[in-house]
Parts: C-alpha cells; sequence; structure tokens
C-alpha cells in the first residue's frame, strides 16, 4: 500500500507520515519505489509488542502513597513477565495526575522503544482525557493497555467525577481534589 492511503487509514494527515518517512520515524517499514511513490509493508508490523517492547507506568498523587506505587510496580512487573512480554522501560513516580507536569511519564510516551504503554488503572497516566493519549499513541502505531479497567463502570458517572475533581482541584486545591469529588459523589448517592 502506499504511503498516502497508508496515513489516511491510521488516521494520520499525509504530509505528516510523509516527514516521518523523511526523519525515520515512521512505526513501518517502507521504502521509496520511485520520485513520488513510498510503499509501506504493513503486514511486517501487525502486532506492536512483537516489533517492540512493553513499557510499565505506575503514579500515585502523594508520598504516603509509597507502598501503592511499590505495589503498583511489581503487579505491573508480575504481569509482563506471565505474559512473556519484553519490558524495555519501567516508570513510577509521585505526581498529581490533574495537570502534565508527570515528567518520567512523558519520558515514557516518547521512548520509540516502548511500542505498548501498560498501566493498572487509566487514571494512572492522567485524571482526564485518557482518550487523546490512546488516540496520539495509536497514530503512531503504538497501543494503551489497561491491566484494571472495572474502576468505574458507567460513562455517565466517570465523566461526572471528572468534572467534580477538575472543579474541586480549582476550588480547593490540586492536592485534594479526588477526595471532595469523591465524597461529593457519596453523598449524591445517599441521597438517591
Amino acid at each position: 500500500m502506499n504511503l498516502k492511503e497508508w496515513a489516511k487509514a491510521q488516521g494520520v494527515h499525509p504530509q505528516t507520515a510523509y516527514r516521518w518517512f523523511r526523519e525515520g520515524v515512521l512505526p513501518v517499514p517502507a521504502e521509496r519505489v520511485g520520485p513520488r511513490t513510498i510503499l509501506v509493508n504493513v503486514e511486517a508490523n501487525s502486532s506492536p509488542s512483537v516489533t517492540g517492547g512493553v513499557g510499565l507506568y505506575a503514579r500515585v498523587s502523594s508520598h504516603d502513597q509509597r507502598q501503592d506505587l511499590e505495589r503498583q510496580v511489581a503487579g505491573l512487573t508480575e504481569w509482563a513477565a506471565k505474559a512473556g512480554h519484553r519490558v524495555v522501560r519501567v516508570e513510577s513516580e509521585i505526581a498529581s495526575g490533574m495537570h502534565g507536569s508527570q515528567a518520567k511519564a512523558r519520558r515514557l510516551l516518547a521512548d520509540p522503544a516502548v511500542t505498548t504503554v501498560v498501566v493498572e488503572h487509566n487514571d494512572r497516566l492522567g485524571r482526564m482525557n485518557i482518550e487523546l493519549v490512546e488516540a496520539a499513541l495509536s497514530a503512531t502505531g503504538r497501543r494503551l493497555v489497561v491491566l484494571n479497567e472495572g474502576e468505574v463502570e458507567d460513562d455517565l458517572v466517570r465523566d461526572m467525577a471528572e468534572v467534580l475533581t477538575s472543579f474541586c482541584a480549582r476550588l480547593y486545591g490540586r492536592r485534594s481534589a479526588e477526595n471532595r469529588a469523591r465524597k461529593a459523589l457519596e453523598a449524591a448517592a445517599a441521597d438517591d
């Protein structure tokens, strides 16, 4: 398949795909066969975990949760070993999930050797807009694996919790926002 068709199938602008080809960072093998024709070998990169490695990421919000951080890392490492994946990077940090200041998460996401990012829960990468991270990874031929997705089942409840957390963070400070949002949801559930 040519580069333009591949780019459209991946949801990437053809000029971006061509720039990736020129820079040597196109996530699939490709070769120039004519002055204006670049062919992409799609079959060679059908599984991201085969061509690259797994990056494990764990995060907690405060220093008093250090034991939970260690538990997350141990659980992720155990999962990768049982599944037979090659782990190329393990990052763990104590940082807020409300904003993008997680330096180790950015480092993990920027590492080209990591083709699959594995987290315990969706909210470990960030409190909001995880779908954007998944889309960005997918656009480069990578993926996000969440081991325990069953934290909040209902989409509307999850969205409401994210909005409450955001508002509480603005009113009361980022550190206590999650607890206040959780208490607000519990109070609303108790009224029913």
